[in-house]
C-alpha cells in the first residue's frame, strides 16, 4: 500500500514537473525561434481548424488512444460527436479514447487505494473500484453530449441574427456564396461558432465541392435541426430558382414566432415546475413561522394541565 502511494506521488510530480517545464521554457524557446523568421499572413478559419503542436502529455495520450481497440462503427460515432462538438483535428478521436482510459485507470486506482479507508467490506470495495472505472470511461463520453449540445444551442440562438444579415447581403446584390462569406465575416466576434461553421461551409465551396453538397455538409457537421431546415431550403430554393431573400425572410419570421411560443411555452410550465420546491422549501419554512408560536404555546400550557388532570 505505502509503495503504491509513494508511486502514485511520485507520477504526479513528474507530470506537473513536466507540464510546467513544458510551458515555462520549451514553449517560449520555440515561439521565438519561430518569430525569428519571416512575417506570414494567415487564415483566420484556416488557423482555427489547424491546431498547434501538441505538448508531451497530449503525446503520450494520444498514443494511448491510438491502441486502443475501437470497431469502427464505434469510431464513426465518437468522430461524428467530436466533430459536432467542434474537434475536427485527426488527433481528436485518439486523444479522446486516450482520456477515457486514462481516467479509467486513474479512477480505479484512486479507488483502490482509498478502498480500505472508505469501507472494511471487500464487495464493497470491489463495487467501489467497478463505479470508479465505469464513471472514468464514460465520463468524457457523458461531457462530450453536454458540449454538443451546449455547441448546437449557441447555433441555434445564432441564427436569427444571420438569416437577417443574409437577407440584406441578398437584397443588396450579393449572390448566395458571397452573401454567405460576408456574413462569416461579420459575425465572428458576437457569434462565433456560427462564423466559424459558415467559413468551413465557404472554403468547401471555395475547393470545389457544389453548394449544395456543401449545405449537406454543414447540416451533418453541426446536427442542429434549425440548420437541417435552413440547408433545405436553400437547396430547393437553389434548385427551383425562386426568391432567395423570400425564403430567408419567411424562415427568419418563422424562427422567430418559434422563439417566442417556446418561451410562452417554458413560461406555463414554470407554475407546474415550481410545485415541488414549494411544497418541500417554502411550505415548511411557512408552516413552522406561522404554526411555531402556537405549538410552542400548547406545549407550555396545555400539557402541564393534562398531567394535573391526570393525576
Amino acid at each position: 500500500m505505502a509503495a503504491l502511494v509513494s508511486f502514485a506521488l511520485f507520477a504526479i510530480l513528474m507530470g506537473a514537473i513536466s507540464i510546467y517545464g513544458y510551458r515555462r521554457y520549451a514553449k517560449p524557446g520555440r515561439i521565438y525561434e519561430q518569430l525569428g523568421g519571416h512575417a506570414a499572413l494567415s487564415n483566420p478559419l484556416v488557423d482555427k481548424v489547424s491546431e498547434d503542436q501538441p505538448g508531451l502529455t497530449v503525446t503520450v495520450i494520444e498514443e494511448v488512444g491510438k491502441n486502443v481497440p475501437i470497431s469502427p462503427e464505434d469510431a464513426a460515432l465518437a468522430r461524428r460527436e467530436l466533430i459536432a462538438a467542434g474537434y475536427r483535428n485527426d488527433s481528436a478521436l485518439p486523444i479522446f479514447y486516450g482520456l477515457k482510459i486514462m481516467a479509467c485507470a486513474t479512477l480505479v486506482l484512486l479507488a483502490f487505494m482509498l478502498r480500505t479507508h472508505v469501507t472494511s467490506n471487500t464487495m464493497l470495495g470491489i463495487v467501489l473500484m467497478a463505479t470508479a472505472g465505469f464513471l472514468g470511461y464514460y465520463g468524457p463520453n457523458f461531457y462530450l453530449d453536454h458540449l454538443v449540445d451546449q455547441r448546437r444551442e449557441n447555433l441555434r440562438m445564432s441564427l436569427p441574427d444571420a438569416l437577417d444579415l443574409m437577407v440584406i447581403s441578398v437584397e443588396a446584390g450579393l449572390g448566395l456564396d458571397q452573401a454567405i462569406q460576408y456574413v462569416a465575416r461579420e459575425l465572428r466576434i458576437t457569434h462565433q461558432v456560427l462564423s466559424e461553421e459558415l467559413g468551413l461551409l465557404n472554403l468547401e465551396i471555395r475547393a470545389g465541392k457544389r453548394r449544395a453538397e456543401a449545405l449537406r455538409n454543414l447540416a451533418d457537421r453541426t446536427g442542429e435541426s434549425e440548420l437541417r431546415k435552413l440547408v433545405a431550403i436553400l437547396i430547393q430554393t437553389d434548385k427551383f430558382g425562386t426568391s432567395m431573400a423570400d425564403s430567408l425572410r419567411t424562415h427568419s419570421d418563422f424562427m422567430r414566432v418559434r422563439r417566442r411560443q417556446e418561451a410562452e411555452e417554458r413560461a406555463g410550465k414554470v407554475g407546474v415546475k415550481l410545485v415541488f420546491p414549494i411544497f418541500f422549501f417554502i411550505l415548511p419554512s411557512m408552516l413552522l413561522v406561522a404554526a411555531g408560536p402556537g405549538l410552542l404555546q400548547v406545549f407550555k400550557y396545555l400539557f402541564p394541565l393534562m398531567r394535573q388532570f391526570k393525576g
